[in-house]
């Protein structure tokens, strides 16, 4: 049992329990394990051979899966009264983790000097759902021999740099079930061998990228949580040297800007956290180079964090969202982006704020002499075109429709401009496409209702679970969905706030049927324990 779990009491029947007696392992069927290295720290999923059935693969092992893992863990663990599930003592639960990355990395490319998270350290991969969970921040520091010093910081946002160490720390305990370096291509549908036309369950291709080949491993049951892709809308190249989108900011840019002295011409585009982010380093890491924020509103909008608007994120707010009627659900997650979307911390924006005044000391305070000014904030910008530039050797040129004379100018009947900006590089914070799912169950279409329509896309229950056509697929067997439901979940659907819980009502989902949900091989609980 884990340290600061609960002891269990003294009775004949677990099931009982508000907290269960944990076991110190699973037992693994005759499967050799003298080929799997040591683990400082393991978790109780254990290994499973490629060619076995499985109950459960996650495409991807980014912060949703982890969180799924360590609920897992949670749940065998006993200490964790919303994940008693007598079905999970059964046996252990077969399961995979196939992660594209080579190792677990959380938005590495935007791991800049004193960035800090923002939101509270207790919106971890446990507290909310769990607080007795080993998976804490809290036990995270305790291990790492640091809670005291923490608590003297006074602070519920750490350095975003420690708490993506917290998440390696969390996902070392499952090496055993991760499989890196396997980039998932497809998720397809098996019929049941029983003849009656249900699919029972579905096999996961992936490609292993170190040697290239072809993978396939059969599941009943598919998470996928792959995180969301790069974007970069048009008219940026997505193939370009020195076109940047920002998740790859902290790692290629000191390759494409070498010399933190020399004078270059950095634009960066995008209103949001980490297009301010990027300005700010340029500005204060690069002392001699000329840095251009290219925005579309008017100005740096601060991000609403105030408490009441804060329960938007509460995971009791879920069950409101998905219930809601549709239009109306619509228009209130619209309402409510500015908690997210396109804005910056407030201390940030008044730190880029001053930069900019002391400019204004330093340079002059008309417009003639802002537009000398090293470090620009440009206002109601939009690239229009870009192009290799004649005049930067290996740089970029962009065609910028100016609108703010629409907004700005003192004289009546103002016309939009037009500039040209020759720079360096660029870099493109302009979020993420979060539709991978559409591509990888594009074999599965014949089961959505309406798949034969062009436009159709999956959808979602109110567990995540993809939603199939009637009698079409088993069910002891589905697709679940992560971190790409917000049109129907809300905004909380790709961020960390509410993973610990929700990580929790899927691992109840997938395991926590009636019944033994699947007999094969299965053990009793006290052989479990031996």
């Amino acid at each position: 049992m884990t340290p600061h779990a609960d002891s269990p009491m003294d009775t004949s029947d677990s099931r009982s329990l508000a907290v269960q007696e944990a076991f110190t392992s699973f037992a693994t069927n005759g499967f050799d394990e003298t080929h799997i290295p040591g683990f400082g720290n393991r978790s109780h999923l254990r290994y499973t051979p490629e060619d076995e059935l499985h109950d459960l693969v996650c495409v991807g092992f980014g912060p949703a899966s982890l969180a799924i893992a360590v609920a897992l863990h949670d749940a065998l663990d006993g200490t964790d009264p919303s994940l008693d599930m007598p079905s999970l003592q059964n046996r252990p639960p077969r399961v995979a983790f196939l992660e594209k990355q080579p190792q677990f990395a959380w938005h590495a490319g935007m791991l800049l000097p004193g960035a800090r998270m923002q939101i509270t350290f207790m919106k971890d991969m446990a507290t909310l759902r769990n607080p007795r969970s080993e998976f804490t921040f809290l036990n995270y520091l305790f291990q790492k021999d640091r809670l005291v010093e923490f608590t003297n910081l006074n602070t519920f946002l750490p350095q975003r740099v420690e708490y993506e160490d917290y998440m390696k720390w969390c996902a070392c305990w499952f090496e055993e079930v991760v499989q890196y370096d396997q980039e998932v291509v497809k998720v397809m549908p098996e019929r049941s061998p029983s003849g009656d036309g249900e699919i029972a369950s579905f096999t996961v291709v992936s490609q292993n990228l170190q040697t290239g080949k072809m993978e396939t491993r059969r599941t009943k049951h598919v998470v996928i949580a792959a995180g969301g892709r790069p974007n970069l809308p048009p008219p940026f190249p997505s193939n370009h040297p020195k076109v940047i989108h920002s998740s790859k900011f902290s790692y290629i840019s000191t390759e494409i800007l070498p010399d933190f002295q020399r004078p270059y011409n950095v634009a960066v585009v995008g209103n949001g956290q980490s297009a301010a982010e990027i300005f700010d380093f340029l500005h204060a890491h690069y002392p001699n180079a000329r840095t251009w924020l290219l925005i579309k509103g008017g100005a740096l909008r601060p991000s609403d964090d105030s408490p009441f608007v804060n329960e938007i994120f509460n995971p009791g707010r879920v069950e409101s969202t998905f219930n809601r009627d549709p239009e109306l659900r619509s228009c209130t997650i619209k309402e409510d982006r500015n908690t997210n979307y396109g804005v910056v911390r407030l201390n940030l924006i008044e730190h880029i704020y001053e930069t900019l005044y002391l400019q204004r000391i330093r340079y002059g305070n008309s417009p003639e002499a802002e537009e000398q000014w090293p470090h620009r904030v440009m206002p109601h910008r939009c690239v229009t075109e870009v192009q290799d530039s004649p005049v930067v050797k290996g740089g970029i040129r962009l065609f910028v429709r100016d609108q703010s004379p629409l907004y700005l100018s003192d004289a009546p009947n103002a016309q939009e401009g037009s500039e040209i900006l020759d720079v360096d590089a660029v870099f493109v914070a302009t979020g993420y496409h979060r539709d991978l799912h559409e591509t990888l169950l594009k074999d599965a279409r014949h089961l959505m209702p309406g798949g034969d329509l062009k436009d159709a896309k999956w959808q979602v229950q109110r567990d995540y679970s993809v939603h199939f056509a009637d009698k079409h697929v088993s069910e002891d067997a589905g697709v679940w969905l992560q971190g790409c439901c917000e049109s129907t979940h809300g905004l909380s659907d790709t961020l960390l706030s509410i993973l610990a819980t929700r990580a929790g009502q899927m691992v109840k989902s997938i395991f926590g049927k009636s019944g033994d949900w699947d007999g094969i091989d299965a053990l009793g609980y006290e052989e479990l324990r031996n």
